[in-house]
């Protein structure tokens, strides 16, 4: 070898996780109507994204992604439950809507007198 030539060592880059990028995907996405399997999808593939950074972190990254799309997911589960469970009461008769609304009642306009 002569002396200009010289070896260098490669340098493997990390990537991103797919997993990761597939779990903050859902995540938005089940805030923008695909509630509730949106949510679980991204709480899944977040899942599986930490998983697979964990066992291999010098050639993936992504772990923040897969963080976001958590955090999304399982906030979007939270309220899709949470509606559910409103709405079956609503149904079942157990609390009313007007119960609902009670908060915004002051707003209203209750004085309906006809003029003279």
């Amino acid at each position: 070898m002569s002396e200009q030539q010289q070896d260098y060592p490669l340098i493997q880059g990390s990537k991103t996780s797919a997993w990761a990028i597939v779990s903050l995907i859902s995540g938005i996405l089940a805030w923008l109507g695909v509630c509730g399997l949106g949510g679980i999808a991204a709480v899944i593939c977040g899942h599986i994204a930490k998983n697979e950074i964990q066992k291999d972190p010098t050639s993936l990254t992504g772990d923040g992604l897969a963080t976001i799309g958590l955090i999304l997911g399982y906030l979007n589960i939270l309220l899709f439950v949470m509606g559910i469970c409103l709405t079956l009461l609503v149904i079942t008769g157990v609390i009313s809507g007007a119960a609902l609304c009670f908060p915004f009642l002051n707003e209203v306009n209750w004085n309906f007198t006809t003029s003279p």
